[in-house]
């Protein structure tokens, strides 16, 4: 049993539901975004400079950065003025871009999985075997692959978190692409934890979405996200940093 604890954390969030059957046209597919930070990093850098941010725009830390907030001006958000709100925008873009975590994000096309299979498989399961699978390889290379890494995802319900712990098991205890145990710990927050790590997935996960949804289409954050994505030898992200699936 692996105790020693790894240099590195997970943070997980989604964009888009699970459901196979009412699908939504205008946003088909489900998105898991997994967000890989040094915890040193993590915990001297990115949280001060996130809660920082938060002092200067709200006064206080309290306010829990959810992307569909931001972008529909809901919650603290609908009292910001356009500057303040473009001025808040680009301070958090700047922290994004100066921040040094690796990006492994996994997108299932709903459509094309039911029409592929005629069992197709849970999205949220299946995209956490492949991000799983995906981080493994990255810790490998950082010489972390022998001690545990938590991660963390953030709470769905009472019967989706069950389930998920299930399958997170069965994924981490040997029914995955190496065919072996990894070292791997799942913990379930909370949708109101104040965490930064699980804001900044929630923040990376619909850009990512709409990236692939709409290539064409101008994303702003998707242009500093694209640094942060895990690459392999020849530096593709394709299959390493980004899964899509099928």
């Amino acid at each position: 049993m692996t105790t020693a604890f790894s240099d590195y954390i997970v943070y997980v969030d989604e964009s888009g539901d699970h459901s196979l059957e009412s699908i939504n046209p205008e946003y088909p597919l489900f998105v898991l975004s997994f967000c890989i930070f040094r915890k040193d990093a993590y915990a001297c850098t990115m949280t001060p400079a996130v809660r920082k941010l938060k002092f200067e725009t709200f006064g206080h830390d309290m306010v829990v950065l959810h992307e569909i907030d931001i972008r529909k001006k809901k919650g603290a958000f609908a009292k910001l003025g356009k500057e303040a709100r473009e001025a808040f925008l680009n301070r958090l873009t700047d922290i994004i871009q100066a921040e040094d975590f690796k990006l492994v994000a996994v997108v299932i096309d709903k459509n094309k999985l039911r029409a592929r299979y005629s069992n197709p498989g849970h999205p949220y399961h299946l995209a956490m075997e492949f991000g799983l699978e995906r981080i493994y390889r990255h810790l490998q290379s950082m010489g972390q692959d022998d001690r545990l890494t938590h991660l963390v995802c953030e709470a769905r319900g009472a019967k989706e978190d069950a389930e998920l712990e299930l399958e997170f098991r069965r994924i981490r205890d040997g029914s995955n692409y190496f065919h072996k145990p990894l070292p791997f710990e799942l913990m379930i927050a909370d949708k109101k934890t104040n965490s930064e790590g699980m804001q900044l997935a929630d923040l990376t996960a619909r850009p990512i979405g709409l990236s692939v949804l709409r290539p064409d289409q101008g994303n702003r954050a998707l242009a500093v996200l694209e640094k942060k994505f895990c690459r392999g030898e020849t530096g593709r992200k394709d299959g390493v940093g980004l899964k899509i699936f099928p």
